[in-house]
């Protein structure tokens, strides 16, 4: 796939329940109804309500967010990594 030549801001972060999986947020795509863009490996793109993320999510450590971030570079996307949405 063509990567996107807008860049997009991604916060990585992980559940902090079980699988503890890695969710990537996209904060400025508007999802609708409220929520944002996010994306996981398994289930891909999807709405996401933001605080209700970080509530129940911590930090990514790069290692941890490695594979998520290479699949989303291989769709196209041309990330900016941010701890956090800015407000």
């Amino acid at each position: 796939m063509q990567k996107d030549e807008e860049k997009t801001v991604v916060v990585f972060r992980m559940w902090k329940a079980e699988p503890r999986t890695c969710l990537a947020l996209f904060p400025d795509i508007d999802a609708g109804a409220g929520l944002i863009q996010s994306y996981e490996i398994i289930g891909q793109h999807g709405g996401a309500d933001y605080p209700f993320c970080l509530k129940r999510t911590r930090p990514a450590k790069p290692w941890e967010y490695a594979r998520i971030k290479s699949e989303l570079k291989r769709i196209g996307y041309n990330l900016v990594i941010r701890k956090r949405a800015r407000r």
